[in-house]
């Protein structure tokens, strides 16, 4: 027979855990949301570590190829192991090996890829980078420096709001998407993201599989359960002046308001193709179920943050970015086929972030930490089958000589020719935000002639 009316420590214990997932939810004052029409989300992903592209895409005319080879030694992936894809501007390249699924979304124009990325103050030439003075990002080739300046957009300064976040406030408080449900907006797995900060949006971090169920309910008889319940529901309604139980009590009102959702998300679509068993994966299913919840509570605008770590390879690069890149190509795979499932692949569009590139030239069985980097961005709304930005030459590297401005050092480090901001506001464009929001949403776009890089219809 059920004990009634007994909470064990580990029973509270979880339900600790629960409330620690939504101390984001204490904004929120949940109401009966309308349907929408017009709708989008962007879901970042970041490569946590500082990912390796050079061995991402390859050039596969032979003398880029063979001058890439030379540069990377121990660390070339074979020709005839490479994934052909091509760019009618800039010729043939090859993805890894591991990423099949990405390299049929790339041919069927559903995948674009941004070539030289990176953070950038002012465009910069591989002379100016190399002069005192000239105004370069902070501390470049800092891991923790440069996840933050990824995030917050801002190359030269501090930031305690994300590029997503701001542009989220953008579109909620200047255009109006949003107002009316109540339901999260800015959305990050597994722990808080900075990218999803804005000044008055605030970043609601979920775990995939958690739906904040309480295990103190569970009591018997089911009269006793509901008791609880409703004493519960009448508690964190009230308000006793005290600034920390008062937020404590509004966060778990969210809890409560957002558990039948979540339970409800979990169970009412079975995507058809299944998404692998990792936990980028499971990030992933979790979003798009979230974003399937939409329509029904009239959502307008979302942001999502979700992640994969393990990229800040200074040994043993070969063997482990075939697991990382097999992970990302399947999981994107899997997520862009939901969003298709749900009518929504036009309304979603997928991206990566990332702290840096690497060099070139390897270090023993792995490179060091680099500057430029190649990025991916994915969804029908993408101009796909297309490289934007220049693909830096493999011989201008071997040559290298202040006349080239692909690498920004003898080891191989790119020289963005395409800044975060450029990246950014060409996202944030398409999200809804016009030109006349865009220097405010990336303080230094301005110093940038291309302020549209063309890859989102």
């Amino acid at each position: 027979m059920m004990t009634a009316h007994v909470i064990t420590r580990r029973n509270f214990l979880q339900l600790g855990a629960s409330l620690g997932v939504v101390l984001g939810l204490s904004r929120f004052n949940w109401a009966r949301a309308v349907s929408g029409s017009d709708y989008r989300a962007l879901v970042c992903l970041f490569l946590f570590g500082g990912n390796d592209a050079h061995n991402m895409i390859i050039p596969l005319d032979s003398t880029q190829y063979n001058a890439y080879a030379t540069a990377r030694g121990e660390l070339t992936i074979p020709q005839d192991q490479l994934l052909g894809i091509s760019d009618t501007a800039q010729g043939s390249f090859g993805l890894h090996y591991s990423m099949p699924e990405l390299q049929a979304l790339y041919n069927q124009g559903k995948l674009a890829i941004l070539a030289n990325v990176g953070m950038l103050v002012q465009p910069t030439s591989y002379a100016q980078s190399t002069t005192t003075g000239f105004p370069l990002p902070l501390n470049l080739r800092s891991h923790s420096d440069q996840v933050a300046e990824m995030q917050t957009g801002i190359p030269n300064a501090s930031g305690s709001t994300g590029w997503g976040g701001r542009t989220l406030d953008l579109m909620e408080f200047t255009y109006g998407y949003n107002s009316a449900t109540a339901f999260p907006a800015s959305i990050s797995m597994n722990s808080p993201a900075l990218f999803c900060n804005g000044s008055i949006v605030q970043n609601v971090m979920l775990q995939p599989g958690n739906y904040l169920s309480q295990d103190a309910m569970n009591l018997y008889p089911p009269s006793a359960a509901q008791a609880r319940a409703d004493a519960q529901s009448l508690i964190v309604t009230l308000t006793n002046g005290n600034a920390v139980i008062d937020a404590a009590n509004k966060a778990m009102a969210g809890a409560i308001a957002l558990n039948p959702l979540l339970e409800g998300a979990a169970t009412s679509v079975s995507f058809q193709k299944p998404f692998p068993s990792t936990n980028l994966g499971d990030q992933l299913a979790e979003i798009a179920r979230l974003i399937s919840l939409n329509a029904q509570l009239g959502v307008g605008r979302q942001v999502f943050f979700c992640s994969l770590g393990g990229f800040d390879t200074h040994s043993g690069q070969l063997y482990q970015q075939e697991d990382l890149f097999q992970q990302v190509s399947q999981a994107l795979d899997a997520f862009y086929a939901a969003t298709v499932q749900l009518g929504l692949a036009s309304q979603v569009t997928t991206f990566t972030l990332s702290d840096f590139g690497r060099t070139l030239q390897p270090s023993g069985s792995g490179t060091d930490h680099g500057w430029g980097n190649h990025h991916l961005v994915i969804g029908d709304a993408v101009q796909g089958g297309v490289i934007y930005g220049r693909f830096p030459l493999m011989t201008n590297y071997a040559s290298f000589n202040a006349s080239h401005d692909d690498f920004a050092d003898d080891r191989g480090g790119m020289l963005p020719g395409i800044s975060l901001s450029q990246y950014g506001a060409t996202l944030a464009r398409w999200f809804g935000a016009v030109d006349a929001d865009l220097n405010g949403l990336f303080p230094t776009l301005a110093g940038f002639t291309t302020r549209d890089l063309g890859f989102l219809t």
